[in-house]
């Protein structure tokens, strides 16, 4: 596959916080892609096991771990007036954007952050543990200012330019010309084609010639990262056409109030949803930025109530061997294994089938997305998996973005501009793809074998959709 990379030049300094997969990934990109000084350039991360991969580009590694004790004397001489990417776990995204606002550098991560203990303290309310409440503590702070892009990865991030585009396609094909260009526009053309959610349906069958341990928990991308998310209470965007409301959900009092949680964590709450490689899935729904950002994007107020809002969640089928290291978590009561192993290297084969599935709009359901194979993605660049392709190739098209965009404040992901940000993409992203299908949760369900309380006039009721 032959790249075309876009360019831009950006002469100040870029800090690159965190140096996990994700981050010794996104490094030769950011090189490829922005004309920056390396001679400004540096790598902080409390783990120095990858130090020689930044050295070898003639970028500097420090080997701090950031606190809320030092986080301001650290980074204050390294930032002003140049780009914090922060791709870490364990460092507060509020605490960061606001020293780039004071110090004027731009900001981007793949999802907002607390400080360390921030997502499991049992002495903060579960409500404040969730990530509509990180979402509403960096809607704070919005307003004039340097550009900050919150929760630009894959998903969040990608997804919710893969949906715009996706939302474009559906209207066309039911006669309808558009090109919304604000949120309104985009929320009243949702509303329109009568699209009732959407889920972030993801299916990786990338699969290692080393086998899963006992009391190791293996995966493709940031373990630290899934292990966190993984234990938050599963949260979703809540549509304005569900009739029936889970008994473990709970409604936020305060904020855009577009989303809710359940008292269960993601890594213990299955639902139902489909791609087109592998078909019909049982998923987790594991909570994210997208499902609250894309739900609270959507909405369509009349006299200051909702009258449309589309039900939007992950649903996350991660590799086999994944899915066996969250067999073992469950079974020890959601105790973290000792051992963590990312597959990378000793990955043999496999895909990370990524996109967005539009249903319950009159041709029933619309999935697009990326088909990126592990061995496309070690073709185009190196330290990646296909996983790790879709997040780092979305950092630096959200880099270029913001370098292009300077002073566009503190910006959700669903705020930028689409067709840009896919433009530097595709080439990273092997097959996108879109594909129809007659599937419904109620697939399979008349034959006696699943006796639960379904809602059959309505199939794409939540109710039918979570695995109970």
């Amino acid at each position: 596959m032959r790249v075309f990379p876009a360019q831009i030049d950006f002469q100040r300094p870029i800090v690159i916080i965190g140096f996990g997969s994700i981050g010794k990934g996104s490094l030769p990109l950011i090189l490829r892609h922005i004309r920056a000084p390396r001679s400004e350039m540096v790598v902080i991360s409390p783990d120095d096991s990858c130090r020689q991969l930044a050295e070898l580009e003639g970028v500097r590694f420090e080997k701090i771990a950031l606190r809320p004790d030092n986080y301001r004397s650290v980074l204050t001489p390294l930032i002003a007036g140049g780009f914090v990417v922060n791709l870490s776990v364990d460092v507060s995204s509020v605490a960061l954007i606001g020293l780039c606002r004071e110090l004027d550098a731009l900001y981007i991560d793949t999802c907002i952050e607390p400080w360390a203990g921030g997502y499991v303290d049992a002495g903060i309310p579960l409500a404040q543990r969730t990530n509509y409440a990180l979402r509403e503590q960096v809607r704070a702070i919005r307003g004039a200012g340097p550009t900050a892009v919150v929760a630009h990865g894959a998903n969040p991030g990608m997804v919710s330019h893969l949906f715009k585009r996706a939302l474009v396609r559906l209207a066309a094909d039911m006669g309808h010309t558009v090109a919304p260009t604000t949120r309104e526009g985009w929320a009243n053309l949702s509303m329109e084609m009568g699209v009732k959610g959407m889920h972030i349906a993801e299916r990786d069958t990338q699969w290692a010639d080393i086998p899963k341990q006992a009391d190791e928990f293996v995966n493709t991308w940031s373990i630290e990262g899934f292990l966190s998310e993984g234990l938050q209470p599963a949260e979703l965007g809540w549509g304005t056409h569900e009739k029936h409301v889970p008994p473990e959900a709970i409604f936020h009092e305060t904020g855009c109030r577009a989303a809710i949680y359940l008292t269960r964590p993601g890594a213990g709450t299955r639902v139902h949803s489909w791609t087109p490689n592998a078909g019909p899935i049982q998923g987790y729904l594991i909570t994210h930025n997208e499902a609250i950002s894309i739900a609270d994007y959507l909405t369509v107020e009349k006299d200051g109530k909702a009258i449309y809002r589309p039900t939007v969640h992950y649903a996350y089928h991660p590799c086999d061997d994944t899915i066996l290291s969250l067999h073992e978590l469950q079974g020890r009561n959601m105790r973290r294994q000792s051992r963590v192993r990312l597959m990378n290297d000793e990955i043999v084969d496999g895909m990370d089938e990524l996109g967005v599935l539009l249903y319950g709009h009159p041709k029933n359901a619309f999935w697009y997305g990326s088909q990126l194979t592990v061995h496309q993605a070690r073709a185009i660049a190196p330290y990646q998996n296909a996983t790790g392709l879709q997040v780092t190739s979305a950092v630096v098209a959200g880099m270029i973005w913001a370098i292009e965009n300077p002073r566009r404040g503190v910006v959700d992901s669903d705020e930028l501009d689409h067709d840009r940000i896919l433009s530097i993409q595709e080439p990273y992203l092997g097959r996108l793809v879109g594909a129809y299908t007659d599937w419904t949760p109620l697939d399979n369900r008349g034959q006696g074998l699943f006796p639960e309380d379904i809602d059959l006039d309505d199939p794409w009721q939540f109710k039918n959709v979570i695995v109970r």
